[in-house]
């Protein structure tokens, strides 16, 4: 021993509130200890020597007096420094052990050496043998709940060695063991004694102060007495080697990464083990976050089908397309009078740069006869170019070409309407089929399919070249509209503005009109954008909801596992590691239940296919990849409050909470 104290407390008091006062458990305390000593604190129950320890242990802070360990101040050191002195410097053996309940006995064990960095192997061979050598070699895999209460005291033993402590601090080590085992504990701390470990142990018994080298008697929180014991029983050399844990012995520690590493790993562990020791109860918190993910994902999807659907639709109508009409607009009385639009407009359209295609058109209503059937249909007299430019598609037969147009030709192409009207009878081929469209005779040469969603009809139409309509039907060569698809790499709204410009010029007035299906496909995909993002917002809120219920059952953790974080803190754990630990069970909670949430959004588009349902779910990797993201967040936003609020518990307030 030397001459300088390892432990010196000078004035030390300690109050607490009670009520509008303060009750004074320790007053005006001076204490010294030096290393190598084995020192019983005696006294009876509220006496104050537990206290004592909890301050001489750092688990606890005075109210005023100064306590000095090496000769430096505790005062001066935060929450994480003390943590450290307590991991380097302390090991605490407990009346009720404070084994986590989870843990094997190994497990228990190694906790300190986790905290401390120290490698994998490292501390689990150290571990092992202090276990062995406390005579549990055949209970390392066992759990508290399989172990005797003497077997969880030596566990306790071996844990507060497992760092090579200084000073081992044992509050009542006996208080919970029969007298056989009680003897036990008491030889292990002699020989840890005899092989240079301070021991200072607190007890209420004289029989177990006995066996101390020198007695402090500590009664209304001051102490009374402190004499050396002479009659302390001695431990031979051979027999003090029999624990193998002298001070200081760890092998040093590893890298700050790996040790970082290590204690994420042990988080994680936890985390794993805390959610499969309350299974329901995590299923149930992660129901929420499984519902707010799988909505999201599922209505996006569902709005991305929804809006591919759309535009497909629109695109059996004839993409980027403008359609020109005689007068103001949609309505106008006077557009029936109006005989500007004719041929030669289509035919310089044509020859500008912009127009990947243009068709002229020309309609009119009339009856439809075949045999007896009789039938009133639209008459389109259209260019060879119109079935392109309008992505119509054939089901049987052909289209008519530009020499159909020279010829006035009384070829006709039906849709599946007028095929179905016109040909009742599934085994009668309209192709060549001779029909007559009001009293011209007309040769079916093809049937085209029949549109789906916007701008589809129940009305019955009918195809031919536009002269032929103009000569044999109207009378007129005035045009209904020109139909004009815009080259790929052309702006629709540029190509309008072009085209309005040359018509004017050519007709002196813009006596017309522009149809842009462009602006019906943006207002139409704007709008099942907004719908989209309107029910993905109503699907965040059930996020927000599971994220609520993380935090109320992280709460509920925290609150059943103080005593959990006090035993952790005791043996060296920092705040980041608390906080850590919670908030990695938060996270990993909403993680699984963003997988689970996705996996039930696929789920959902699979029973939509299975029932043969039009709409598709279109997956996006960003909104999926969002959702993780989303989900991770919730676990972090959602369980540091409750994380936080544990990392800030007292030790030693968390120890005494039952």
């Amino acid at each position: 021993m030397t001459d300088a104290p390892l432990i010196s407390l000078t004035g030390v008091r300690r109050e607490y509130p009670a009520g509008d006062a303060t009750v004074a458990v320790l007053a005006d305390v001076d204490l010294e200890v030096r290393a190598g000593e084995f020192v019983a604190i005696m006294g009876a129950s509220g006496s104050g020597k537990s206290t004592l320890m909890n301050i001489l242990g750092c688990l606890d802070r005075p109210t005023a007096g100064d306590y000095r360990f090496e000769g430096r101040s505790t005062a001066d050191l935060d929450p994480d420094e003390l943590a450290e002195l307590r991991r380097e410097h302390f090991g605490f053996i407990f009346q009720r052990y404070h084994l986590l309940s989870e843990l094997t006995a190994l497990g228990n064990t190694e906790i300190p050496a986790i905290y401390a960095g120290v490698p994998d192997a490292v501390r689990r061979e150290r571990a092992r043998a202090l276990l062995a050598r406390l005579g549990l070699a055949d209970r390392i895999g066992h759990r508290p709940g399989q172990l005797s209460g003497g077997q969880q005291q030596r566990v306790s033993i071996a844990r507060a060695l497992m760092n090579g402590a200084d000073v081992v601090l044992a509050d009542e080590p006996t208080g919970a063991l029969d007298r056989r085992s009680g003897d036990e504990v008491l030889r292990i701390l002699a020989e840890l004694n005899a092989e240079g470990h301070t021991v200072i142990l607190v007890t209420h018994d004289q029989e177990v102060a006995r066996r101390a080298r020198r007695i402090v008697m500590i009664s209304d929180g001051r102490i009374v007495s402190d004499r050396p014991n002479e009659l302390a029983p001695s431990v031979g050399g051979a027999e003090a080697a029999s624990t193998g844990a002298g001070p200081r012995t760890l092998p040093s520690g590893i890298g700050a990464l790996r040790a970082l590493a290590a204690r994420f790993e042990e988080s994680f562990r936890m985390a794993v083990l805390a959610m499969l020791s309350h299974r329901l109860r995590t299923f149930l918190t992660m129901l929420g976050i499984v519902i707010g993910i799988a909505s999201v994902v599922a209505m996006v999807a569902l709005g991305e089908g929804s809006r591919q659907k759309v535009l497909s639709n629109i695109s059996s109508l004839g993409t980027n397309t403008l359609e020109i009409f005689p007068g103001k607009d949609f309505g106008d009385v006077r557009s029936a009078k109006i005989k500007t639009l004719v041929l030669a407009d289509a035919e310089a359209l044509a020859r500008e740069t912009y127009a990947a295609g243009v068709t002229p058109t020309v309609s009119t209503s009339t009856t439809l006869r075949y045999g007896s059937i009789e039938a009133s249909a639209q008459v389109n007299g259209v260019g060879p170019d119109y079935f392109e430019v309008k992505a119509t598609k054939l089901k049987s037969g052909r289209f008519f070409d530009a020499e159909a147009a020279r010829t006035m030709s009384q070829e006709v192409v039906i849709d599946e309407n007028t095929a179905k009207t016109l040909f009742p009878d599934p085994s009668v081929n309209p192709i060549g089929a001779v029909i007559l469209v009001g009293k011209v005779p007309c040769t079916v040469i093809g049937v085209t399919q029949k549109q789906q969603g916007f701008g589809s009809s129940g009305s019955l139409s009918v195809f031919l070249a536009y002269t032929a309509v103009q000569v044999r039907f109207l009378g007129d060569t005035s045009l209904r509209s020109i139909l004009l698809r815009v080259a790929d790499t052309v702006d629709t709204s540029l190509a309008e503005e072009i085209a309005t410009a040359f018509l004017t010029r050519r007709h002196g007035t813009k006596d017309f009109f522009v149809l842009n299906t462009d602006d019906i496909r943006q207002t139409i995909t704007a709008t099942t954008t907004t719908l989209t993002l309107l029910i993905a917002a109503i699907a965040v809120i059930s996020l927000v909801v599971g994220g609520i219920g993380v935090m109320n059952i992280m709460l509920v953790s925290v609150s059943e596992r103080v005593k959990e974080i006090g035993v952790r803190m005791a043996v060296g754990a920092r705040r980041s590691d608390i906080l850590r630990q919670f908030l990695t069970e938060a996270v990993l909670v909403c993680l699984i239940g963003g997988v689970l949430g996705v996996a039930a959004a696929f789920g959902a588009g699979f029973v939509f296919a299975l029932l043969g349902s039009t709409y598709v779910f279109v997956y996006s990797s960003t909104t999926i990849l969002a959702a993780f993201a989303c989900s991770t967040l919730i676990g972090v936003v959602f369980g540091w409050l409750p994380a936080h609020g544990a990392a800030l518990l007292d030790p030693v307030a968390a120890l005494a909470r039952d």
